[in-house]
């Protein structure tokens, strides 16, 4: 018995059992024997839209049917459709290749990192609230959200693994992500999983926080003995794209099908010449007009001017102050003086003031004598230029008197009311979001001093707010610092929150929290009052209070041009829409 011969430097393997190729290869016809035990016509609900497995549907005709009957407001997605060029062609005018890109990582060849990603801790969701948090970060992330009932359920089951991740310094949620184990969901032969809906703030999230969600969530399926992990990745978004290569992910043949509803319109038709320049707070408006089929043009960038377009109606707005404002309204806010006579009138409660200009302090110097502690304005302006909080006495009234003179020949001194600053958003007389506004701060890590924690978080505000927010280092940012018990070179303790900035302003750096569900009925009134007195249909009401969820209040100024991003999830954009075209409004 002769053998066959054997070359040198060759060595003989063992054959191993191949494994159909189901979704590497869209045009293969598989065998009965390649699925055999997979369950056909595959549909998950997400939450936020439907996951369709082509790979589980022999007749076409049935991924059009599926897609075809996505609910309103949803992002249905046919994941590894057979000849998608096919399944395209037969309803184009109804369905389109999403112009993303799919990457597989080989979980045999995964390697675990070898150090720890520090301040992130990736854990389970351990309840249904939770799945609301994760919510809110889609909405920030301008991501479709979910139904949270749907994503509890589905988690308490083995096919979805919803992870998030925790800040360790605040135990703040800062990053989620959701996995599916394709074999538990319709028998796998390939051994498949994927991975949807990564994000993590762009605020708050320390560096690493995708990576280690990846990281966890692939780990998880190498335990469990998969074979690969699989995501689908916008073709443009760079930083995501190099994070997964360096992961070890590379790109794969398959594609994803998606309907052509409102939600979908950017990925499939031109944008306006000039979106990509526009601020948040004009691109959210100009986002929702898009979704309702509303022509936007761009006027310009810079300014945040566009011109909404539907039939026969235009309608020209900066950000969200629109033709509706009147000249009058918009100089009612604009002069603080004016403002606060007519909040009088109203019956909306004020704090003490007075008036000082070049060389008369008189009057300003008996309020801060009667009350010890003052807030020191332009009587015009806006995002907190010239502004001195805490000034105690008169040598800091005459510095501060000095610093405003510099935005507006007359100075607005105000009594310094303590409390939270809450910002009440006021649209067609309703109230459509509250939030409390809170000086920047950083939180140590134990290891950076202050000043790099600063520039860090600076940074992070920056890439969230589009270059909108940062926070300055200069004197003032030492000043509170040094308020705080440390010097700009000193290292706080991890989990140690600093103070840097004394106002709230969100264009140096302030942060801003939710609270619409907990205002007080009596602040909503005051708010919808102050509106109506002005005669704005758009507006943001300052106020100082004790507690949200208190009837106390002082009033402190009205914002004829509120940004309407910072408020997310609430639909602030929504509602500004409704305003402009009323026949548009989603009922």
């Amino acid at each position: 018995m002769t053998t066959a011969p054997r070359l040198a430097g060759h060595r003989r393997r063992t054959a191993v059992a191949s494994t159909p190729e189901l979704t590497s290869r869209s045009w293969h016809e598989p065998t009965a024997h390649e699925i055999e035990g997979m369950a056909s016509d595959v549909v998950l609900d997400l939450g936020w839209g439907q996951l369709v497995f082509g790979q589980t549907f022999r007749d076409l005709r049935g991924v059009v049917d599926v897609l075809r009957a996505e609910e309103t407001g949803r992002r249905d997605i046919c994941v590894y459709p057979r000849d998608p060029q096919v399944l395209v062609g037969m309803a184009p005018d109804e369905l389109f290749i999403d112009p993303s890109l799919t990457y597989r990582l080989d979980l045999h060849r995964y390697r675990a990192r070898p150090e720890v990603i520090r301040g992130v801790f990736v854990r389970t969701v351990t309840s249904q609230a939770e799945m609301e948090v994760i919510n809110d970060l889609y909405s920030r992330n301008g991501m479709v959200t979910a139904d949270a009932t749907t994503m509890w359920a589905n988690h308490r089951t083995r096919t979805f693994t919803y992870l998030v991740a925790e800040d360790t310094r605040t135990g703040k949620i800062v990053g989620t992500v959701t996995g599916v184990d394709h074999v538990l969901a319709f028998g796998d032969p390939e051994g498949g999983t994927s991975l949807w809906c990564l994000v993590a703030d762009k605020q708050d999230a320390p560096p690493g926080t995708g990576e280690a969600l990846v990281r966890v969530l692939a780990e998880r399926y190498v335990a469990r003995g998969r074979a690969y992990l699989d995501l689908s990745v916008m073709h443009d978004n760079t930083p995501a794209i190099t994070l997964y290569r360096k992961l070890g992910f590379t790109r794969v043949a398959a594609v994803c099908v998606k309907r052509k509803n409102p939600i979908n319109t950017p990925l499939f038709a031109a944008r306006p010449p000039g979106l990509e320049k526009l601020n948040p707070y004009a691109l959210i408006i100009a986002e929702e007009a898009l979704r309702r089929g509303i022509r936007v043009e761009v006027t310009d960038a810079d300014w945040g001017e566009m011109r909404l377009t539907l039939g026969g109606r235009s309608v020209l707005t900066r950000e969200s102050l629109s033709e509706f404002t009147t000249a009058v309204a918009l100089s009612r806010c604009d002069d603080k003086r004016v403002t606060r006579r007519i909040m009088r009138r109203a019956g909306v409660r004020v704090a003490q003031g007075a008036l000082a200009c070049e060389g008369d302090l008189d009057d300003a110097r008996a309020l801060l004598r009667g009350v010890g502690d003052v807030v020191v304005k332009p009587a015009r302006g806006e995002q907190g230029r010239g502004i001195t909080v805490g000034v105690k006495d008169e040598a800091a009234l005459e510095r501060a008197v000095a610093f405003a003179l510099q935005f507006c020949p007359d100075v607005l001194v105000e009594e310094r009311v303590e409390g939270e600053d809450l910002r009440v958003v006021v649209i067609d007389r309703e109230v459509v979001a509250a939030a409390v506004r809170r000086p920047a701060e950083v939180v140590g890590d134990g290891r950076h001093d202050v000043a790099a924690l600063v520039r860090s978080t600076s940074r992070r505000r920056e890439r969230a707010t589009g270059g909108e927010s940062r926070i300055p280092l200069d004197d003032t940012t030492a000043e509170v610092v040094a308020e705080s018990g440390y010097a700009m070179d000193d290292v706080p303790p991890n989990g140690e929150r600093v103070q840097v900035r004394r106002t709230a302003n969100l264009h140096t750096g302030g942060t801003i929290e939710d609270v619409t569900d907990q205002l007080h009925p009596e602040i909503a009134e005051a708010a919808i009052r102050a509106a109506e007195a002005l005669g704005i249909p758009v507006t943001g009401i300052d106020f100082l209070v004790p507690a949200v969820d208190g009837p106390d209040y002082v009033f402190i100024e009205a914002n004829e041009r509120p940004g309407l991003a910072n408020h997310e999830p609430r639909p602030t954009a929504e509602r500004f829409v409704d305003l402009l075209f009323p026949e548009t409004r989603r009922r």
